[in-house]
């Protein structure tokens, strides 16, 4: 069988070279000419007038003989400039809670048209199904208008997960492994980078460069890792390029400043670009559509000082080069596939067309055709886990009480904790009338309670005060399964937050908006609690109403939308220990 594989695969190259070969003789037709170009050549970092031809989803010739050449189809480019299609160096799946159709629908007309997806909170939310439900979340990813590579868990799932999805199409490596638990020693750790290091992929890293020692910080490269996104500043950026790791500067998380942090830092020191990729991390689709994906932080990279084709560099040729993929993306160069942007500036990315393998796909920030691939088979029923749930368990009761009984101390948790600020703090908050008080400083504070779903005994709850949602009344909710099922609450009254739970418990996953009991708004998240079964519009929809319903409970909502910022609290409260 193997001699005949390889007789077969010959056969199939032979063909393939000896088309190339007629086409550039002028014998066989091309599939497309896109003439009247600007060509961006990243290799020279210069502009050229030119021309493209393409066939069979690549590039094949640069600027080439038009007597001779023949072609089915052309293009006029209008004199814009012709980019590599834009590269999404590191993405969870989850996070935006779109499916990879709905998540394609933004992103591919911002220029982007490769993404390097994690898939560690979907494989966990499965649990005992992960691998068949990666494999309906795969089935179909050669139809999205954009090139998915994907990346096996490297945490929250157990190794047999892992190893049986580092053979699946279009995974490439192993994705981010956890320094929580490697740091400890842990053996299901050391078994999933045995098998990474064994498939010959890739392996991600979240590095932990803001809590581990520096002796410790040697383990993930010394093993192999190739890529890291955990930096927050200059001093980590240092650090990670020392360490030999490809950086991955993500805008997709934390404060607005926190890309604009390592932005900055990148332009003072003057490190090569060729040490960075760009990556959101975790973003939501509503962002995208208002401000942007890579397009938009290249822009801002220019906007911060740095020259436009090392911005696009980032966002391109060291993406793809960084997984060893720069023979197939990244540039615009015989031999690579046929994804292009064409823009009307360097300095301010504006995709007027985006090609995918020489397929128009996207125009003036519009996906030209729906993507029609149905991931219905994921949704699941809802598993109800709070019948026995009390009002009074979500109380703030004082961690302690100082000597006279007038103050209390309490947990604080702020949404942007995470990188820049502490995430949860101990604080000292008035008592009045033997009642903790919610209050800072003179502020106003909500209070959070985070309520374990399913309870082997007593319940599993925190309760805090919380900065990130501030209503004057009702309740917000929202659920996350992974790697534990916990839900957040934020509101004023016990009573208030213990229904809003009960509403979110009837649902696989979500968020719900109260008052007085009543539902206001809702987000369904169908697929295992974490992504939607809904388009682009339906999403994009239900988490404005989110935001809306909040509006007229007191908040004033700035950057993403809330129930995005509510779930990457999840990210944090497993990492401090406040998930079971």
């Amino acid at each position: 069988m193997p001699a005949q594989n390889s007789t077969t695969e010959v056969s199939t190259q032979d063909q393939h070279v000896r088309t190339i070969f007629a086409i550039l003789e002028g014998e066989q037709e091309a599939d497309l000419l896109l003439r009247n170009l600007h060509i961006l050549d990243v290799h020279s970092e210069n502009v050229y007038p030119g021309t493209l031809l393409v066939h069979n989803e690549r590039i094949i010739a640069l600027s080439p003989d038009e007597s001779i050449v023949r072609y089915r189809e052309s293009f006029d480019g209008e004199g814009l400039y012709a980019i590599p299609g834009l590269i999404d160096a590191h993405l969870h799946f989850e996070s935006q809670l779109a499916h990879p159709a709905a998540f394609g629908e933004a992103i591919v007309p911002s220029g982007t048209t490769t993404v390097f997806g994690e898939t560690l909170d979907f494989a966990s939310a499965a649990g005992a199904e992960a691998v068949e439900a990666a494999r309906a979340l795969f089935a179909e990813h050669h139809k999205l208008p954009y090139r998915l590579y994907a990346f096996a868990p490297g945490k929250k799932s157990a190794p047999e997960i892992t190893e049986a999805m580092l053979a699946m199409d279009p995974v490439i490596g192993l994705g981010e492994l956890a320094h929580l638990s490697y740091m400890t020693g842990d053996a299901d750790d050391f078994r999933k980078s045995a098998l990474g290091r064994a498939n010959a992929g890739f392996v991600n890293c979240h590095w932990g460069v803001t809590s581990l020692s520096d002796m410790l910080l040697n383990y993930m490269p010394a093993i192999g890792v190739d890529n890291n996104h955990d930096v927050w500043n200059e001093a980590d950026i240092e650090k990670s390029i020392r360490y030999g790791l490809n950086t991955q500067i993500k805008f997709g998380v934390g404060s607005p400043e926190v890309i604009r942090t390592m932005l900055r830092a990148i332009v003072k020191r003057r490190w090569p670009a060729e040490n960075f990729q760009l990556c959101a991390d975790n973003i939501s689709v509503d962002r995208v559509l208002r401000q942007g994906h890579i397009d938009w932080v290249i822009s801002l990279a220019v906007e911060m000082g740095m020259p436009p084709i090392q911005a696009i560099k980032m966002g391109t040729l060291y993406a793809a080069r960084s997984f060893h993929k720069d023979r197939d993306l990244g540039s615009l160069s015989p031999g690579r596939f046929a994804d292009i942007v064409l823009t009307d500036s360097l300095s301010k990315i504006n995709p007027r067309y985006v090609f995918k393998g020489g397929k128009l796909v996207a125009k003036d920030r519009r996906l030209l055709e729906p993507v029609g691939i149905d991931y219905s088979v994921l949704a699941k029923r809802p598993r109800p886990g709070l019948d026995d749930l009390r009002p009074e368990q979500l109380d703030l009761t004082p961690l302690e009480l100082s000597a006279d009984g007038t103050r209390a101390k309490v947990l604080l948790f702020d949404v942007y904790g995470r990188g820049h600020l502490k995430f949860a703090q101990e604080v000292w908050v008035p008592v009045r009338d033997g009642a903790v008080v919610p209050e800072l400083d003179g502020v106003r504070l909500n209070r959070i309670s985070v309520v374990q779903r399913y309870a082997d005994g007593a319940r599993h709850t925190v309760n805090g005060l919380f900065k990130g949602v501030s209503i004057d009344r009702g309740a917000v909710a929202t659920f996350w399964p992974a790697p534990s099922a916990y839900f957040v609450v934020v509101g004023s009254d016990s009573t208030e937050m213990c229904a809003n739970l009960r509403e979110l418990d009837r649902l696989v996953g979500g968020c719900v908006v109260t008052e007085d009991g009543e539902v206001r708004a809702v987000l369904p998240l169908d697929f295992y609690g974490v992504m939607a079964d809904m388009d682009l519009a339906e999403l994009v929809e239900a988490t404005r109403s989110i935001d809306d319903a909040l509006a007229k409970l007191g908040h004033h909502n700035e950057g993403e939308p809330v129930v995005n910022k509510l779930l990457t609290l999840f990210i944090s409260l497993d990492r401090f220990g406040f998930m079971k």
